[in-house]
């Protein structure tokens, strides 16, 4: 009797792991929510028609979702005088953006389908969009995340890789994700897009050698030595072409003008250099790795099934 009952047991927990793996689906809302992807496209269309680099923004809300608990839209949480959020993390203080724009599209989702997409779908979604939006590749976004009822600053600020990072340290980083080193440097393609503030690029362009001179002086004219000074302005990840998404970012590497300490630590004489010099000759190649790196860090942790909820409001728990 126990041998069986221990069995049906083990049958079950398979069957229970099965079908928490297999709830993300691509045609998730194809039912409940059939004008989902033609609402949050117009609205993400609308937004980067008025600033091209909210798109950059939307798909770093997205890394920042994804790297802290998993895609279960915790950033998206304001702080209350109870509840201490992501926002405030250092990776996110004054850089996270698009807040608004997501509230945007959580509306215009909620009137074409109340109460059954989640946040954290959402910026999945937007994300995607963003980058189809500005010249990159498109994929079939994987869907049925639920959202988060609880979020950590800690987790935030011990999760998402700075920009000092070294080359182990973004691999170990990303491995502990369960993505592997040629995903990280595909993902590191997103800053082919947006822009980063002097304070996240100050200790390069000043004291770093492996750096392309003329670059260097042309960063430093707004981003002053001392520290305090113009600490919020900003410069593009990719000098060429900031609102446009393709594989300058892998080119730039060659040439030694990564703006970031960890960007230019993907093609330095380590075990990366193969693969951006790959990624700087075919941005086919790049495309369709990018695109399959974002499908991959989206199946990150979800909440699914009964686990967390569908918040009505992406700022706070319903």
């Amino acid at each position: 009797m126990a041998t069986s009952s221990s069995f049906i047991a083990i049958v079950s927990l398979a069957l229970l792991l099965g079908s928490v793996n297999a709830q993300l689906s691509t045609n998730f809302y194809s039912s409940s929510c059939p004008k989902l992807f033609s609402t949050v496209k117009s609205t993400v269309q609308s937004a980067i028609s008025k600033e091209a680099r909210m798109g950059a923004s939307l798909l770093r809300l997205f890394f920042h979702d994804c790297f802290v608990n998993g895609c279960d839209g915790s950033i998206l949480l304001d702080d209350t005088s109870n509840f201490i959020g992501e926002k405030n993390a250092v990776p996110n203080k004054n850089s996270a953006r698009g807040f608004d724009v997501v509230d945007n599209i959580k509306s215009a989702v909620e009137k074409a389908c109340p109460g059954v997409v989640s946040c954290a779908d959402i910026l999945a979604v937007a994300s995607r969009d963003s980058v189809a939006i500005l010249g990159g590749p498109s994929w079939n976004v994987k869907l049925g995340r639920r959202d988060a009822r609880t979020a950590s600053q800690a987790a935030a600020n011990n999760s998402i890789p700075p920009p000092t990072s070294n080359l182990n340290q973004l691999i170990s980083r990303f491995n502990n994700l369960g993505l592997s080193t040629r995903d990280m440097v595909a993902l590191a393609g997103s800053h082919t897009i947006g822009q980063a503030r002097c304070t996240s690029f100050r200790a390069r362009i000043y004291n770093e050698t492996n750096i392309d001179s003329s670059f260097a002086n042309t960063r430093r004219s707004n981003c002053p030595r001392t520290s305090g000074s113009g600490d919020n302005n900003l410069a593009p990840l990719d000098i060429q072409t900031p609102t446009k998404f393709e594989n300058n970012y892998y080119k730039n590497l060659l040439q030694n003008r990564g703006l970031l300490h960890s960007d230019q630590q993907l093609f330095n004489g380590g075990s990366t250099d193969s693969i951006v010099r790959t990624y700087s000759n075919s941005e086919s190649t790049f495309n369709s790795d990018f695109a399959a790196a974002m499908i991959k860090m989206g199946d990150i942790s979800p909440l699914t099934g009964s686990n967390g909820e569908v918040r009505k409001n992406c700022r706070k728990v319903n």
